[in-house]
């Protein structure tokens, strides 16, 4: 339920944020709070894809692109996601997620979410990273095509190149259409 109202206050704060550009990085502001612990002490894998959430929503409405979406009854949804991880988040530690649209392939977007806070030197220090590939869907059914998607928020700089390794990544955690082309470990 507090990741709701996260979402529901980031939401408040991003009508009031700095404006973005379409393609630039967006810097999401977090506090790890007691209910994201597990009984380690440090911040649950689950949570850190749950503020990633919360990152990109910010994301979309300060870069203009949620209200682009809102208009054309269009709506994201997350298909695959990995995270790698440095260094653990404690308790009321501060720290910032850096979020930014990648590029496109025939049928997603990649972004890149960076859970970074300040180093020793003052330098953002990396503790850890998300990739995300997603897709976007109409209210009124099926899929929104990346070319109408490119259409509605412009084509991003650098043509939008997908690293090699992430086009590998999207495309082997991709499921097959079907339920029966999916394979099982346990047949």
């Amino acid at each position: 339920m507090h990741m709701f109202f996260r979402t529901l206050l980031r939401f408040l704060l991003a009508r009031f944020g700095p404006r973005l550009g379409h393609y630039d990085v967006a810097r999401s502001n977090f506090i790890t709070l007691p209910t994201d612990q597990d009984i380690l002490r440090h911040m649950n894998n689950g949570v850190y894809f749950s503020i990633m959430d919360v990152a990109r929503f910010d994301m979309l409405v300060r870069t203009g692109i949620w209200q682009i979406f809102k208009e054309r009854d269009w709506y994201p949804v997350v298909a695959s996601e990995t995270m790698t991880f440095r260094k653990s988040l404690t308790m009321w530690q501060r720290f910032t997620i850096e979020s930014r649209i990648i590029g496109f392939d025939e049928k997603a977007v990649y972004m890149e979410q960076r859970f970074v806070r300040p180093g020793a030197d003052g330098r953002p220090e990396l503790y850890a990273v998300g990739h995300i590939r997603a897709r976007f869907l109409r209210r009124s059914g099926g899929t929104v095509g990346v070319a109408e998607l490119i259409e509605a928020v412009g084509v991003p700089p650098e043509a939008g190149e997908i690293p090699e390794w992430m086009q590998r990544w999207g495309s082997d955690v991709a499921l097959p259409p079907t339920r029966a082309e999916a394979p099982s470990i346990w047949d």
